[in-house]
């Protein structure tokens, strides 16, 4: 689970140390929102939702920006950023000035977050970056059961005192990872960034821009519905045991914990082997084939009692974790292969965008057709995603084509930076 010493370390670390900050807030969050800004639970979606539709309609620009001042300057001043707005957290209140906050994080975090995932593939090996994901992907599961395990400390004591300054501490966890990508190593494209002082116009990314390779752009919103097995994990399936069975509501902790015990340690194992586009799509078959048989499982909880249905919910829930894993080890590949290595944060962004067109709308489709329609429901919501995994396959195809026609070769791109 922990990486030997290098680079893929250091990034494991900072995952770790990020996450531990933002799990942290985020466990006792919808307290925070409630109690302390003084919102309703439905403001606190609304603002949500608008934050998330500008940070997604700012991402290209976002990711232009880290290409051409550098992804690692890019990437510290972000977090150094949400570290000053959490100090400001405590001191906020009302409905406006929440959704200009959150409004402004989402946009900023969502900046950083492209500009680390291109720094890391610019950074790493080609023949590491794989595994090295794999690996950062487990670092950030145990930060975010760090974070909750904080944040769980946090609410026992039932204080909003207590509540209202957490935000500080978390500031404090960002601002140290800050400091903590800073003294990462520069990475090529980062050095050529910054070299030559004022004079930027000839480090100009070169290359088409994201919005013309459209396979590429396809492929990313097929991966967004893939990742709706999210919205089985998190919202969907928790929703189904309340409502629809008669399993314990002890049981959702089990879940959950489960699934983040499993994103720990197996990322590292399931991504082994994937090295091609060949391989990712293969996982993407084994993703849909997951999310279907979880459908199909937790289906069939509609029906049963007791003991059984308290295990066919697990198994669901285990089916999903399947599901999520294949992804995200299909998800990296087309990172790491079909992106222009000149462009990575721009392509990162516009990953960001298209996954979120290809699955922001799960939670309340899924949630109506499943409570709705039941049976028919959730074979519905399987269907969608094995929908999803079939178009993705001549997409990648394209996409594939696509890169050996526009973009150079990683040894090419290596020549033409230390030149």
């Amino acid at each position: 689970m922990v990486p030997p010493p290098g680079l893929t370390r250091h990034l494991w670390s900072q995952a770790v140390l990020f996450k531990a900050g933002d799990g942290l807030f985020l466990t006792g969050s919808a307290v925070f929102f409630v109690k302390v800004v003084g919102l309703t639970a439905s403001q606190v979606g609304l603002g949500l939702a608008i934050s998330g539709g500008i940070a997604l309609a700012t991402a290209i620009p976002a990711g232009r920006l880290a290409d051409r001042i550098g992804t690692k300057r890019v990437w510290a001043l972000g977090d150094l950023l949400c570290a000053v707005m959490f100090l400001a957290w405590p001191f906020i209140g009302g409905f406006t000035a929440y959704v200009v906050m959150v409004t402004a994080y989402s946009v900023v975090e969502n900046t950083a977050d492209a500009a680390r995932r291109a720094y890391t593939l610019d950074a790493l090996p080609p023949a590491d970056r794989i595994t090295s994901q794999a690996l950062i992907y487990s670092g950030m599961n145990v930060g975010s059961t760090l974070g909750a395990l904080g944040g769980g400390i946090a609410l026992a004591f039932d204080s909003l005192t207590v509540m209202r300054w957490i935000p500080l501490l978390t500031a404090a966890l960002f601002a140290i990872n800050a400091a903590f990508v800073l003294r990462l190593p520069a990475a090529p494209h980062e050095r050529a960034a910054t070299a030559g002082g004022p004079d930027r116009e000839r480090v100009r990314p070169q290359g088409p821009p994201a919005l013309r390779n459209r396979p590429y752009l396809v492929l990313q919103a097929c991966m967004g519905s893939l990742w709706t097995n999210q919205t089985l994990l998190s919202v969907l399936i928790p929703l189904w045991l309340v409502t629809e069975t008669d399993s314990p509501h002890w049981l959702l902790a089990w879940l959950f914990g489960t699934n983040t015990v499993l994103c720990i340690f197996l990322p590292h194992l399931t991504s082994a082997g994937v090295v091609d586009v060949d391989d990712a799509l293969r996982r993407v078959r084994w993703s849909a084939a997951f999310f279907m048989l979880s459908c199909l499982i937790t289906m069939a909880t509609h029906s049963t009692t007791g003991l059984l249905t308290g295990s066919l919910v697990l198994l669901g829930h285990l089916t999903v974790t399947a599901a999520e894993l294949a992804t995200g080890s299909a998800g990296w590949v087309f990172q790491s292969q079909l992106q222009d290595p000149r462009r990575r944060g721009e392509y990162g962004s516009a990953g960001q965008l298209l996954n979120g067109l290809g699955g922001r709308w799960a939670p309340a489709l899924y949630t109506w057709l499943a409570i709705s329609w039941h049976h028919l429901g959730w074979i519905v919501i399987g269907l969608i995603v094995v929908a999803a995994a079939a178009a993705a396959h001549p997409a990648a195809r394209a996409a594939e084509r696509f890169a050996e026609r526009e973009f150079p070769a990683e040894e090419e791109l290596g020549a033409l930076t230390a030149s």
